[in-house]
């Protein structure tokens, strides 16, 4: 199932802070991140786990990696001296992306999603309530990899688990909102609550498979997804508070 859209017919206010968020991550991606190609900074500004758990900027060579599928053998870029305080990339690192199909699916996500509640919210209690989602959903991820066993010098970066948390707070202000969605190669509209739950369940399992196999070499940062997607539950309803008029129109 795959969202492309919902329906907006009920929106009056324009969704500048999400239209800003887009920008800026698209931004970031092409002139700072060289459309992906610039792993120093890449690596610089990522959010590195045991940084955070330690507080200290971790910097280390480079090293010659093997696919384990194809064999093939590539330098990957170590990690690089972080410029600010390690802490600050836990905010720094949800504007970045590892790629075309990464920015792009993370983008649509924000724009189906990010605009309704904006507008249930107010412009300033949701950006707050965006970055505050994406700061616990990374805190999320550094704890999963530390309780877990995972590899903590393998940096993190994406704007998934502030989008998990706006998908946490629209499925309980709009859980009957219609998204329409790709379905068996076909065009159909469903539930938010069906979309949207369907998305978290299979973070559950996937998240839950990955923990089975013990210690990761990277990948799918499956915690942030699910520890944003919480907290966007959790936080919804207080930045809520006094929206009703608007929250109630779904």
């Amino acid at each position: 199932m795959f969202p492309i859209g919902d329906d907006n017919t009920d929106r009056t206010t324009t969704p500048l802070v999400n239209y800003l968020l887009i920008a800026i991550n698209v931004l970031v991606f092409i002139f700072l991140q060289g459309m992906g190609s610039n792993d120093r900074f890449t690596y610089a500004y990522s959010t590195v786990p045991r940084e955070i758990v330690t507080g200290e900027d971790i910097a280390t060579a480079d090293r010659m990696v093997q696919d384990p599928v194809t064999g093939d053998r590539f330098r990957a870029p170590g990690l690089q001296p972080t410029p600010v305080p390690v802490y600050l990339t836990l905010l720094t690192s949800m504007f970045m992306h590892g790629g075309l199909m990464h920015i792009f699916g993370n983008m649509l996500y924000l724009w189906i999603f990010g605009d309704n509640v904006e507008h249930a919210l107010g412009h300033g209690r949701y950006l707050v309530y965006y970055l505050l989602c994406g700061v616990l959903a990374g805190l999320a991820h550094v704890f999963s990899t530390t309780a877990f066993g995972g590899n903590a010098l393998i940096p993190s970066l994406g704007a998934s688990g502030a989008i998990s948390g706006v998908q946490g707070g629209y499925i309980l202000l709009y859980p009957h909102k219609r998204v329409r969605v790709i379905m068996f190669r076909m065009l159909t509209t469903v539930p938010a609550y069906v979309a949207i739950g369907i998305w978290f369940l299979f973070q559950l399992i996937s998240g839950a498979g990955v923990l089975g196999q013990g210690a990761q070499e990277g990948g799918v940062a499956y915690a942030a997804h699910i520890g944003g997607f919480v907290a966007g539950m959790a936080l919804v309803k207080i930045f809520a508070t006094g929206q009703q008029p608007r929250r109630l129109r779904a």
